[in-house]
């Protein structure tokens, strides 16, 4: 006569329950991090919440923790790759097709130039100079050429690379993205870069890595410059789903021998195509401006968990191997974005006026 297992649906349930707690684990740890970046001293800064806290769980991870149950494991890995796609498909309600034509095509051939030249020169000296794995190289690239961390968290997520790679990227925006916010100000309102209202919003709009850092920067200078940077930042962000695309056909089709299947192509973004309708829904403005600021609210909560989530994933043993390689191709790509960013706008003012 056959017997029963007492508990046949034991097994699923642990795995169930050590998800929900690892997820829960993240989502408490996000909200402590939320609330540290709100701290006037990081926030008048332009240290989003996304950058705390992927240093916090880097943090926490290689110097604080004890040790979590290995079943949370899948849960904290879900909030680094799941919620991670939703949360940069979510960005998209930040981005409107009006706010774009109001700064015309000076803002767009300003951004199409310093997003395609940065990609390009960051990948080359990545790779060819430094001697960086594409991955790296790419992250980096994609961190300065477009928005930031942001960026970084969705080329990550469509190449699958390994989460210490990120953080290097990061630190690299972080670092040199800090760095510029605080000088842009200092060279317009001093006179060494003599631009006017449009100049300052196309070059700080055009060049800075992070919106929070576009926004802390041209406030320093006027509300009206503040204005034309932010959309022309919000311009590059526009420009994170055709990038994805492009990038993903060209290592699809750019496979290196040996390398295990899978390894050689990026997966599908289909976020991306979630971005774009969300970019859509924004630019029809069917939602109430109420309901648009809580869910940009959300989604940012949910970068600043996969973040997190990143950070817990990421060994500073891994990123010590690579660490000055990738912060030099940052440095290099910095002097591109302020030198090369300028004679850019400089040359769309000129010809588009």
């Amino acid at each position: 006569m056959a017997t029963v297992p007492a508990t046949p649906s034991l097994g699923p349930t642990r795995d169930t329950r050590g998800r929900l707690n690892g997820i829960l684990f993240v989502t408490l740890f996000a909200l402590a991090v939320s609330q540290l970046a709100a701290l006037p001293a990081l926030a008048n800064l332009g240290i989003s919440p996304l950058i705390v806290g992927i240093l916090a769980g880097m943090l926490y991870t290689n110097a604080l923790r004890q040790g979590v149950p290995d079943s949370w494991a899948t849960g904290i890995n879900f909030c680094a790759r799941g919620l991670l796609r939703i949360a940069v498909a979510g960005f998209g309600l930040r981005v409107s097709l009006q706010e774009i034509a109001q700064v015309g095509w000076s803002g767009l051939t300003v951004s199409l130039l310093i997003v395609g030249s940065t990609l390009l020169i960051g990948l080359w000296v990545g790779m060819r100079l430094f001697k960086l794995d594409r991955d790296t190289a790419l992250l980096t690239a994609a961190g300065s050429a477009i928005c930031g961390a942001a960026a970084v968290l969705a080329f990550e997520s469509a190449l699958r690379s390994q989460p210490h790679k990120s953080a290097m990227a990061v630190g690299s925006v972080v670092l040199f993205g800090t760095l510029s916010m605080l000088l842009y100000p200092l060279l317009v309102n001093s006179g060494w870069i003599p631009l006017d209202t449009l100049g300052v919003g196309l070059f700080f709009g055009g060049t800075l890595h992070e919106v929070a850092q576009v926004v802390g920067a041209a406030s320093n200078v006027s509300a009206e410059a503040t204005h034309v940077a932010t959309i022309v930042k919000m311009t590059r962000v526009m420009l994170l789903v055709p990038v994805l695309l492009v990038v993903g056909v060209w290592i699809s089709r750019s496979r290196q021998p040996g390398l295990a299947q899978g390894k050689g192509k990026v997966a599908v973004p289909w976020f991306a195509f979630g971005f774009i309708a969300l970019v859509l829904v924004n630019s029809l403005q069917v939602l109430p401006t109420t309901v648009v600021h809580s869910a940009n609210q959300l989604d940012t909560f949910a970068l600043t968990m996969a973040m997190t989530a990143l950070g817990m994933e990421t060994r500073l043993s891994q990123i010590r191997q690579a660490g000055p390689r990738a912060l030099a191709t940052g440095a290099v790509l910095n002097l591109w974005l302020v030198f090369g960013g300028l004679a850019i706008t400089y040359a769309v003012q000129r010809l588009l006026g």
